[in-house]
């Protein structure tokens, strides 16, 4: 989408939305324009789903410390909270799942929370106003939009019931001071939208695909990803119209003729292992990316105007600059236990992680470093040039390197955790790209399964869900088993791993509710146990 960015600007202010004045408010800045005459023509509708992507790509847009991709993997085995030595210990407080490690940080997700209330708004705001536009011949694109803003939707609510559990479930603009919604509800309505996107987008391959835009693919692969969520940890076998053998039918359909595939070098995949590895970057656009939130570069002051990925920063090596990598805020060390599960030889070992010590990086600055470990988050790092610069104007706002949130090896691992009868070769494909000398598997549990999606997404965001979908009592023993407990820092005593595990326990796994949005709602928002 990041050639529609200039279309952007001219529905921010109808579809703005600004819940630190009052909850859950919307605010009609424009005098001209307004939701009730605007909503003539099908380039109208365009400019506000252009509106609704631009909030997709809004919602971590605060300063990068809170994004779903940074906390996820603090939440899990794979990282430390890190950050600076002198910073507060917010990140620390989410690894050890403590509110008392920094009581002055309940309100740490506030701006995401926010941010995924607006972009919910804003695809809430296309669909009430969709059936006024006068669509002529134009009725395909009515239903493609549709699909469009009801996935994004259903992307945000996703994130927001797996962070929060219980939220308030919208789904028309509305001023009203909402109360949480049972999970169940949410997730029917998460999945009837994604339903409606899986039905409904057309079936174009990969080749033919408008990239940045939703898919029928997409739409399949998010579909199955909620289901094995949903059916993990709740238990449930079906959720509304879903259940395992329709999410299986959905990720087949994307493999048998959506026209993705793997890319043949897994290093190719991300910018920072592909100088190291001196290969040729795949890009932003490789037929391995099922969905994406796109980036640009840009500048701007993080009040709304920013394209950038404001989160990446976050995971640079502290302080210091060594090519290829370009310094950052130090946050998501590395656990020493996650670097030596990999073989030496498997190339998502070097494509995944950076390690000082191995790759003979003249790297000084750890001391400033909370929690240093040696290895840092590669795939998201930022970069250098060869003499030390930044490769963008504002190394802080102005990152253009796309989150790949759905890959094509996702897709082929969840149908062999489906059961597809093709499981074996699915797992082998998977496998294999980074580990060819290894010998074929002849038959796979779903503990390979687990286990071969832990290496091959470290980093992305999906390792601590895909624990806490095995149950609370799994995610709880393995994350503080794996964990090197020796290695936390929170300006106390350290928990011990039985204490971690307790505490991953008491939450059930999910975050606090900002405590200024409890305040702003008169206490209709509950606070989510243990915190």
């Amino acid at each position: 989408m990041k050639k529609y960015r200039i279309l952007i600007m001219g529905v921010i202010a109808m579809l703005s939305f600004n819940s630190c004045k009052k909850f859950l408010t919307t605010t009609d800045t424009n005098p001209v324009q307004t939701s009730s005459s605007y909503y003539k023509t099908p380039a109208d509708a365009f400019t506000a789903l252009v509106g609704c992507y631009n909030g997709l790509d809004l919602i971590w847009n605060n300063g990068g410390a809170q994004a779903f991709p940074v906390c996820a993997e603090v939440f899990s085995d794979n990282c430390f909270g890190g950050t600076g030595a002198s910073d507060g210990f917010g990140f620390q407080m989410l690894d050890e799942f403590n509110p008392k490690v920094s009581p002055s940080d309940a309100s740490i997700f506030s701006g995401m929370w926010k941010n995924y209330y607006q972009a919910i708004y804003r695809c809430n705001v296309l669909l009430q106003n969709i059936d006024r536009v006068n669509w002529g011949d134009s009725t395909s694109l009515k239903t493609q939009y549709t699909a469009e803003a009801k996935f994004i939707r259903a992307y945000c609510y996703f994130d927001m019931v797996r962070l929060w559990e219980k939220v308030p479930l919208i789904t028309t603009p509305t001023l009203s001071n909402v109360p949480q919604t049972d999970p169940a509800l949410t997730y029917a309505q998460i999945m009837s939208d994604l339903r409606f996107g899986a039905d409904s987008l057309p079936s174009k391959t990969y080749s033919s695909t408008q990239i940045g835009r939703v898919t029928r693919w997409a739409a399949e692969s998010l579909l199955a990803r909620v289901y094995l969520f949903y059916s993990g940890y709740y238990g449930k076998p079906t959720i509304g119209n879903e259940t395992a053998a329709t999410a299986l039918a959905a990720v087949e359909d994307v493999i048998a003729h959506s026209g993705h595939g793997l890319v043949s070098d897994f290093n190719s995949l991300w910018p920072a292992a592909a100088i190291g590895k001196k290969v040729t970057y795949a890009g932003s656009a490789n037929k391995e990316v099922v969905f994406s939130i796109k980036y640009s570069s840009t500048g701007g002051n993080y009040n709304g105007n920013v394209t950038g990925n404001t989160w990446m920063v976050m995971e640079g090596l502290r302080e210091q600059t060594v090519y290829p990598y370009q310094y950052g805020w130090g946050a998501c060390t590395v656990d020493p236990k996650l670097w030596n599960i990999f073989k030496s030889t498997d190339a998502r070992r070097f494509a995944s992680i950076t390690s000082i010590a191995d790759e003979n990086l003249a790297f000084t600055d750890g001391s400033k470093n909370r929690e240093y470990t040696g290895y840092y988050l590669k795939k998201y790092s930022p970069i250098s040039d060869i003499n030390g610069n930044s490769i963008v104007p504002n190394f802080q706002s102005g990152q253009y390197q796309d989150y790949f949130s759905i890959r094509y090896s996702d897709v082929l691992l969840m149908a062999a955790e489906l059961g597809s009868p093709n499981a074996v070769s699915y797992f082998n494909q998977v496998h294999q790209r980074s580990n060819p000398n290894d010998p074929p598997a002849t038959s796979v549990t779903k503990a390979d399964i687990l286990a071969e999606r832990r290496l091959e997404f470290v980093g992305e965001g999906i390792r601590y869900y895909d624990l806490l979908r095995q149950g609370i009592a799994t995610a709880a023993s393995t994350i503080a088993n794996n964990t090197t407990v020796s290695l936390f820092t929170d300006n106390g005593t350290p928990p011990t791993a039985a204490q971690l595990q307790a505490n991953i326990t008491a939450t059930r796994g999910f975050q606090q509710i900002p405590d200024d949005q409890i305040t702003l709602s008169s206490g209709i928002l509950k606070q989510n146990a243990g915190w």
